[in-house]
């Protein structure tokens, strides 16, 4: 004779809070295959051309007006050098954003997450938080490490990270990998297409910078400051550069972009259904 077994009992306390959802999406985060291979791509694409652009610096003889090598850091600094290998990476930053999001609506995960957590916004805000705590978690260390060997391989050509504005620059430059992150993560969801969300990654990144720099002094001077991976810069930069905002209106401007971003795509997110 076969014995039935009890029914299953749902714990009383099974309610959705949010360290629930949090931690629904970390397992997921960390559990997802592109994760971890586009976040280790990200460290070891800084980590790489920082230090070898580095050792470019180290080894030529810099002239007035040497152009800086295909790639590289935007100008022949100590700093500039070290933290060369940001340029690139913010875009593997930015696709693993993207792919955190645009990825389950793609695969229709999407859709057990939000039966889960009816309210919906909990999900995305849960999404960025651990996207937001990993890349920090792990770029802000890499930059710090970056920059000590960079500057190591500099030798007598280095600064020191006692140096007024360098670490405040370096701090910003893991902070701004994260922010670009948070980006990716906020189109994605915003789209809802990898392909769409990743085009619009790379156009306000790259492509949308260098459109507004062929405008009229009188138009670009205005807008350019304003642009995200403009404000980025102003973050990572030491000394007064005319063109760029200060570091703390840079980093103000940056995070006005993801809540923008954020917001618009929490507003589709309760309109639409996935």
């Amino acid at each position: 004779m076969t014995t039935l077994a009890p029914p299953a009992t749902i714990p009383t306390d099974a309610r959705v809070t949010g360290p629930r959802v949090v931690r629904a999406e970390w397992i997921k985060f960390r559990s997802l295959r592109s994760s971890p291979i586009m976040l280790a791509a990200t460290v070891l694409v800084f980590a790489a051309l920082g230090l070898g652009f580095s050792a470019f610096l180290a080894d030529a003889t810099i002239e007035p007006g040497t152009p800086a090598p295909p790639g590289g850091p935007s100008s022949l600094d100590p700093l500039g050098a070290s933290l060369g290998g940001v340029n690139l990476a913010q875009l593997l930053i930015g696709t693993l954003g993207v792919l955190l999001t645009a990825g389950e609506y793609a695969t229709g995960m999407i859709r057990t997450s939000l039966a889960a957590v009816p309210t919906r916004w909990p999900v995305l805000a849960a999404k960025v938080t651990v996207l937001a705590g990993v890349s920090l978690a792990v770029l802000v260390p890499t930059a710090l490490l970056t920059f000590l060997g960079g500057q190591a391989i500099l030798g007598g050509k280095g600064i020191s990270l006692g140096d007024p504005g360098v670490l405040r620059a370096v701090l910003g430059a893991g902070a701004y990998l994260a922010a670009v992150g948070v980006l990716g993560a906020a189109l994605g969801s915003l789209l809802r297409t990898t392909a769409g969300a990743l085009t619009s990654v790379v156009a306000l990144l790259l492509v949308v910078p260098g459109v507004v720099s062929l405008l009229p002094e009188s138009w670009s001077d205005p807008i350019s400051p304003y642009l995200p991976s403009n404000a980025g810069q102003a973050v990572m930069s030491i000394g007064d550069n005319p063109d760029l905002l200060s570091p703390g209106a840079g980093a103000a401007v940056l995070g006005a972009w993801a809540l923008a971003l954020l917001g618009m795509a929490l507003l589709r997110l309760r309109r639409r259904d996935a």
